[in-house]
């Protein structure tokens, strides 16, 4: 019998890639929608602060284990902004292509040495809303921002993350590339290794 796991979000992409790679581990993946939980205040100062908020929240609204991620691009010459305020860097209810704009004007005039930059992607998991031991997963993915945006897919920052090792920006990259190479697929490959070894441990 599978047991559900609520994910602090309202992404059916992240609920469909979640939900297949969990299930081998006996999780049934839920929107928290499903339970009418709120949106939380990102109040946090880090990636990690602002995943155990939205974690906690949807298992106390729920009664169930639940897991959340933040994500977001640090650049090097910013002192690593944009960071946690990654997806509202030019503002509250900014899109994409502002929030590329301003981090285009930041570091204009910039070497492309000098625009080192990397994705992070940080996974909680809480049995509880008051789990005082909860999974935390991370992965982080090199690259540098360009001085013009390339490549049709991918969103936020991915047309200005060019990945040296491949030859090409994050957003050129077909979807099972991305996950394969991106920091949320180093974040969820770390999350199952950890549950993993959990299971095993309470299974004995």
């Amino acid at each position: 019998m599978s047991q559900k796991l609520v994910l602090a979000s309202g992404n059916k992409g992240k609920l469909k890639e979640f939900g297949e790679v969990l299930a081998p581990l006996g999780f049934e993946v839920v929107a928290q929608s499903e339970y009418k939980v709120p949106e939380v205040d990102e109040t946090g100062l880090t990636f990690i602060e602002n995943a155990l908020l939205k974690a906690r929240e949807a298992s106390r609204v729920s009664g169930q284990p639940a897991m959340a991620d933040d994500s977001g691009i640090e650049v090097d010459a910013l002192n690593g902004a944009p960071g946690i305020y990654s997806a509202r860097f030019s503002g509250l209810g900014a899109t994409d292509t502002e929030n590329n704009a301003k981090l285009l004007a930041d570091l204009k005039g910039l070497p492309q040495a000098a625009r080192t930059a990397r994705y992070w992607c940080v996974l909680v998991y809480l049995r509880h809303a008051d789990d005082p031991t909860p999974i935390i997963a991370q992965g982080s993915w090199e690259g540098r921002v360009l001085e013009a945006p390339e490549g049709e897919g991918g969103f936020g920052y991915d047309p200005l993350f060019y990945i040296e090792a491949l030859g090409c920006t994050a957003a050129a990259l077909k979807p099972e590339e991305k996950n394969k190479y991106s920091h949320r697929g180093k974040a969820t490959l770390d999350l199952v290794h950890q549950l993993t070894q959990r299971q095993a441990k309470t299974s004995i």
